[in-house]
């Protein structure tokens, strides 16, 4: 890309580690990666890192102006919409170009049985009525939306232990994807599940639930994807990140 440029990529998926890989490896370009901190021992991306929030969108403004940011690139999770609006206005306020790295979401299919739901609330309150034993991939962050429901047994699915409240009857499995389909058609068989909740993450790493429970015939929680900043150039993926970049930095 020429003349240095400073990267800043707000990350913790497979799609901003990629991207940070990718540019680390120019050698005129400075990247650096920033995680939330909520994973104790997370993959780290090529170039620099930082771990922590920044304190609002006053203080990611603070950061790009201090660190001399020539561009924002949100690579965050679909669900940790937070820090997307945070970023937008951020981006504003200093006129740091932004671009949202959103991987596209999963898509029902032929013998698909899901239940879309708004929240974890919601897929809490559809739970009953469609099984006894659920198998949550939603993350340790949220069980205490489940922790009523004392008539069910849940296998829960997470990368580090989670922390009440939570549910009386479950069983953790600590594990991070990709997952296979192999493996996830032994869980559903294993431990009986008649149901499955989830997030509609995107990304064929953790995809093969939904495989494994259409050919179960288990019907699927899925929760949709909370809202969006308006008007934030999107790209699928690093490939259509690194041409936007280029786009923002034609002579460089």
């Amino acid at each position: 890309m020429g003349a240095e440029r400073h990267i800043l990529i707000l990350g913790g998926t497979t799609e901003a580690r990629r991207l940070a890989g990718e540019l680390d490896a120019d050698p005129a370009v400075r990247v650096t990666t920033s995680l939330a901190g909520r994973v104790a021992q997370p993959r780290l991306p090529a170039g620099e890192v930082r771990i922590g929030g920044f304190g609002g969108p006053g203080g990611l403004a603070r950061w790009l102006r201090e660190q001399q940011v020539d561009a924002l690139i949100d690579a965050t999770h679909p669900f940790a919409g937070t820090i997307s609006f945070n970023a937008a206005e951020a981006a504003a306020a200093v006129r740091v170009p932004l671009l949202a790295v959103r991987r596209p979401g999963w898509e029902p299919g032929p013998g698909d049985r899901w239940h879309p739901v708004a929240s974890l609330a919601e897929a809490a309150g559809a739970l009953p009525a469609l099984g006894e034993r659920a198998f949550l991939t939603t993350g340790r962050m949220g069980l205490a939306a489940f922790a009523h429901l004392e008539d069910m047994w849940f296998l829960v699915r997470s990368v580090d232990a989670p922390e009440p409240p939570a549910p009386p009857r479950m069983e953790v499995l600590l594990d991070r994807g990709p997952f296979t389909l192999e493996g996830e058609r032994e869980l559903l068989r294993r431990h009986r599940i008649d149901v499955l909740v989830t997030k509609d993450s995107g990304a064929a790493a953790t995809s093969a639930k939904l495989t494994a429970a259409r050919e179960a015939g288990v019907p699927v929680v899925v929760v949709r994807r909370p809202p969006a900043p308006e008007g934030v150039p999107a790209a699928a993926g690093s490939m259509e990140a690194r041409e936007w970049l280029r786009r923002q930095f034609p002579n460089a």
